[in-house]
């Protein structure tokens, strides 16, 4: 066996570490060299793909590389997370997350193979505001009308969702508190999915459903269904009539909104979030990307990643005060 000294034994291991620094500066530099992939960690057509997409199309333009998105779906989004989590820091591999998936299930779920803020966050990119909505035949005309039956018919309305701990079960959890109401004042029945759970309102099964407007916007166009309060902090430019949780005295619920960003994995460059941060400067003012999102019904929200960090911070620690609440956690 060959013996190295201490010295040589430092001096070999500083020149490997030299070296890695400056190819990972060089990948950084020259960043991106080569195709993106985004994955979205549901289904095509949800929100997080649409938002995947909406992204890489208009962001390919100022990053003069193809970005592709990828569908990596199950076990509540947690799979495709994962799978970005442990991918190579490179920026070639990134995330759309979501509400469910990065504030949700790990408040709620101790099995969830990450935290929080086990990844690199470069932007929030859309919010998706909460409505309240009932059929247009039935006697709640405003949200004070069904919180009044809720108060004095406990245990006589039902609500959808598309299963507990999910954000029309939280939705609703979250708005029954604002209004000093008992949740078991109102009956959750739990579908498949949300298109499951609309159908159930149209069809009369459930009184009523808190869900993401991108999800409710063609029914309640069409007049199909009547929405009664939304989440966003001022009344939505399409809805007008349709008034703001702070004006319905419910204000705890402006908290709750769906939304995607953009992740990277754990230590991602610096050269390469900084890439990404001028790119959605330019994104933010394509109307392109405007477009897109008031097609869904989203309201675009790119932040710096210093505000996403916040704003993912607060999601997080809103779903563990309601889980621990309402004994969800496990």
């Amino acid at each position: 066996m060959t013996y190295i000294d201490h010295r040589q034994k430092w001096k070999l291991f500083s020149t490997v570490l030299l070296g890695l620094l400056i190819n990972t500066s060089a990948i950084s530099q020259n960043y991106p060299s080569r195709p993106i992939t985004i994955i979205a960690p549901y289904a095509a057509g949800g929100d997080s793909d649409f938002s995947g997409r909406n992204l890489a199309a208009i962001a390919s333009k100022y990053m003069g590389q193809p970005i592709v998105v990828q569908n990596v779906v199950g076990a509540s989004g947690t799979i495709g997370s994962a799978k970005v989590r442990l991918a190579p820091p490179d920026g070639y591999t990134l995330l759309i997350p979501r509400g469910g998936s990065h504030a949700i299930t790990p408040a709620l779920d101790s099995k969830t193979p990450y935290k929080w803020n086990d990844f690199s966050m470069i932007t929030l990119l859309d919010l998706n505001p909460v409505v309240c909505v009932v059929k247009p035949d039935t006697p709640y005309k405003t949200l004070k009308d069904l919180l009044s039956a809720l108060q004095s018919q406990p245990g006589k309305l039902n609500y959808a969702t598309a299963g507990t701990a999910t954000t029309q079960h939280l939705a609703v959890e979250v708005l029954l508190r604002a209004a000093n109401i008992p949740s078991s004042h109102a009956v959750q029945i739990p579908y498949k999915g949300g298109g499951e759970a609309t159908t159930a309102v149209l069809s009369g099964q459930v009184q009523f459903l808190c869900n993401n407007l991108p999800t409710l916007v063609g029914q309640i166009k069409g007049g199909t269904l009547r929405a009664l309060v939304t989440s966003t902090p001022d009344r939505l430019k399409d809805f007008p009539d349709v008034p703001t949780a702070r004006e319905s005295g419910v204000g705890a619920l402006e908290q709750v909104t769906g939304w995607s960003g953009l992740y990277g994995p754990p230590g991602l460059p610096l050269d390469v979030i900084n890439k990404w941060t001028e790119v959605l400067k330019k994104v933010a003012d394509d109307p392109d990307w405007h477009k897109g999102n008031a097609t869904m019904g989203a309201i675009a929200a790119i932040r710096s990643p210093s505000e996403t960090e916040k704003f993912a911070r607060d999601q997080f620690e809103l779903y563990e005060k309601v889980g621990a609440a309402l004994n969800l956690r496990k």
